[in-house]
């Protein structure tokens, strides 16, 4: 039995050729912006709160790249100091839903019965939960900040992660090599661990770097509502809410770079994600 693959969009099988454009630019992309959010401090040439009410709507020039929002803020550094806190967040919730639902599935999968039952039950029961809806109701409780929202997320994106990863152990579990393992002694434990787990783990983690993406676009929407970071926080989304008052006066930079930035970013992690899945099930098979 071969090992389920993640669902491709037809759009992007061109991805399974070797050295795609594609996936090589977004490689690149996350190779630009990640060492870019880590070393932002040293990147920005201004402070990202601090303003001059004179330069405000000022366009892009040699002083400020992309120009500067209605507080007099340069969209440049807010964009680079924005990155640490926006991919920040998506990272968390990659972590725990990727920790959380790893762990389900593989003790789902590889025990079966009745735990399997059960947990497979509690998981689709989490799915008739939106995440963004929970978010919000979680944020209305405890109060706006990164955390309501990762926990929520994390919680809400879990599922998909198990449900991978128990398709998977239960395909591994067929494998003549268990069985031979098994014979020899091993316990269920250490086939588990040394060997069924590093099996499914690249297909495990391309499709949390798809969720990455998706994690990313979710804390936006919140920042953007106003129920993410302080408002004073450097972050895509929030850039995007504090310049929609500046399209209407027809300066709508400092709102699309931003939106540029996320849907770039977004792109680059699935693309990247979705290349490393086919090359994880392809080794699979």
């Amino acid at each position: 039995m071969s090992a389920p693959t993640l669902t491709r969009r037809p759009g992007l099988a061109r991805l399974r050729t070797k050295g795609a454009p594609l996936y090589v630019a977004g490689l690149v992309f996350v190779g630009v912006i990640v060492p870019a959010a880590l070393l932002a401090p040293w990147i920005a040439p201004y402070e990202p709160n601090t303003g001059v009410l004179g330069d405000a709507l000022a366009p892009p020039s040699a002083d400020h790249l992309l120009g500067v929002d209605a507080a007099g803020r340069d969209t440049f550094s807010r964009v680079v100091i924005g990155a640490r806190t926006s991919l920040l967040g998506p990272l968390a919730v990659v972590l725990f839903s990727t920790l959380l639902g790893a762990a389900v599935g593989v003790a789902a999968g590889w025990r079966g019965g009745l735990l399997d039952s059960l947990l497979s039950r509690g998981s689709e029961l989490t799915l008739a939960f939106p995440g963004l809806l929970l978010a919000i109701l979680i944020v209305s409780v405890y109060g706006e900040g990164l955390m309501a929202p990762v926990v929520a997320l994390a919680i809400a994106y879990f599922p998909y992660v198990s449900r991978l990863t128990r398709s998977l152990v239960l395909a591994e579990r067929e494998r003549p090599y268990i069985a031979a393992y098994q014979v020899q002694g091993h316990s269920g434990a250490q086939i588990c661990l040394r060997h069924v787990i590093p099996n499914i783990a690249p297909v495990v983690l391309a499709q949390s770097t798809v969720n990455f993406g998706y994690a990313l676009i979710d804390l936006a929407g919140l920042s953007f509502l106003g129920l993410g970071v302080p408002a004073l926080t450097p972050d895509w989304g929030r850039m995007v809410f504090d310049g929609k008052s500046a399209i209407q006066s027809g300066y709508p930079l400092s709102a699309i770079v931003p939106c540029v930035v996320i849907v770039l970013t977004v792109v680059a992690f699935n693309v990247v994600g979705e290349r490393w899945a086919d090359r994880g099930a392809g080794r699979q098979r």
